[in-house]
């Protein structure tokens, strides 16, 4: 029987040779002074080895600890190497099928589709609030309890949209699963019900005509910088989000068909979009152009000609407008302009269209794509008119059709 002190002091020789313990355990001293842990045993009438792991790493105790669990393998007729080798190639494929595994290959599926932003917080929300709790999981072992789980810790937190924006990332990486044949149900479909729901908080916006109308002429008397002032006249115009308008570039604009083509790269959903541009948008095109035009950016930064101007331009001046926050957002012109277009009887699609609201399924997308642009070429020249006439004061009743 082995003692720890006589495998201490068992030294290399020029030739490795065991020390044996019993049942079958030794320990194999090697030329180099390594001390390695073995359990013969025979099946199937062939001789065979066990590694048990090395000393001192495995300490004497342990080392017949694991030499009794082959040994009870043994006594109901499976053979402890192939065991071993059977639960290392599950828990291989339990790695490579865990769910952090299938999401990051998700992700590299679906990036390139998304915004730098819209990427990063999916990413992040993954990183932080998911994986921690179910990474390690195979993907098709992962119960709704699990997930439940995971929700209640961010609605610990307060921030219930996170909950639903979790929940919804969650069941897109198991679906994905699915659809690789690497799991077989989303337990995310059986959490209806379980989850508090949304307070919707809408962009802070003005769509009485009679405010539009002072908020127009309040945005005509600006003190601040010409082109702040532009900004804030072209942002009702456009009724883009305010990071689309701030990365306008001058070479995206094409005065002769009316048009501002955004590239896919500065779109949320990596898809090239469209602007009809109305008269109106033009003309302050044109007015800015001998201030801006030599550069890139049609809305430059005041420190640098060479980058856009700040995130916060269009809200500052809006507050210098004395627009509090909860008023009006450089975002609320999209609420603005979605509103009053849908109570005018504009086609809904042509609506969410020029909104670059993602379209779900790529052949109406398409169909959309062509079908719309007449119509969303009249709407903008509508909403623009429309603007035009309730900062005059006119509070007139243009419809869709006359437009």
């Amino acid at each position: 029987m082995l003692t720890d002190s006589n495998i201490r002091n068992a030294k290399p020789t020029n030739r490795a040779y065991s020390k044996a313990d019993s049942g079958g355990l030794f320990i194999l001293v090697t030329e180099t002074g390594s001390k390695l842990w073995r359990f013969a045993y025979r099946f199937d009438g062939k001789q065979k080895r066990l590694a048990l792991g090395s000393y001192p790493d495995v300490p004497l105790k342990l080392a017949r600890e694991r030499r009794d669990e082959a040994r009870q393998l043994l006594a109901r007729g499976i053979d402890p190497g192939e065991h071993r080798k059977i639960a290392k190639e599950r828990d291989e494929s339990r790695t490579e099928n865990s769910f952090e595994s299938v999401a990051r290959e998700w992700l590299a599926k679906f990036i390139p589709k998304w915004s730098d932003g819209h990427a990063s917080k999916i990413t992040r929300r993954l990183e932080l609030d998911v994986f921690p709790w179910l990474g390690a999981k195979a993907v098709n072992e992962i119960t709704a309890k699990d997930v439940l789980a995971v929700l209640r810790r961010i609605e610990e937190r307060g921030v219930i949209e996170t909950v639903h924006r979790a929940k919804q990332n969650i069941g897109q990486v198991i679906r994905y699963a699915i659809a690789t044949g690497r799991a077989e149900n989303d337990p995310t479909a059986a959490l209806l019900g379980a989850l508090p729901p949304i307070v919707q908080k809408h962009h802070a916006t003005i769509t009485d005509p009679q405010a539009i109308g002072e908020l127009l002429r309040a945005v005509d008397g600006y003190a601040g910088s010409y082109v702040s002032r532009a900004a804030l006249r072209m942002a009702p115009l456009l009724f883009v989000r305010p990071g689309e308008l701030r990365h306008m570039e001058w070479s995206e604009i094409n005065t002769e068909s009316a048009t501002w083509t955004i590239p896919p790269e500065k779109m949320k959903m990596r898809e090239r979009h469209i602007v009809p541009l109305s008269v109106q948008a033009i003309a302050v095109l044109e007015e800015l152009r001998p201030l801006t035009g030599s550069g890139r950016y049609v809305f430059p930064g005041e420190r640098s000609a060479d980058r856009p101007m700040s995130e916060n331009t269009v809200n500052a001046a809006l507050r210098r407008l004395g627009y509090e926050v909860g008023g009006m957002s450089g975002h609320g012109f999209r609420s603005m302009a979605s509103t009053i277009l849908n109570e005018h009887g504009w086609n809904r699609d042509a609506i969410e269209r020029q909104l670059s609201h993602g379209e779900r399924d790529a052949i109406r997308a398409a169909y959309n794509y062509a079908e719309h642009m007449p119509e969303r070429r009249r709407m903008m020249q509508w909403w623009a008119d429309y603007l035009e006439g309730v900062r005059v004061g006119k509070i007139i009743q243009l419809h869709a059709a006359g437009g």
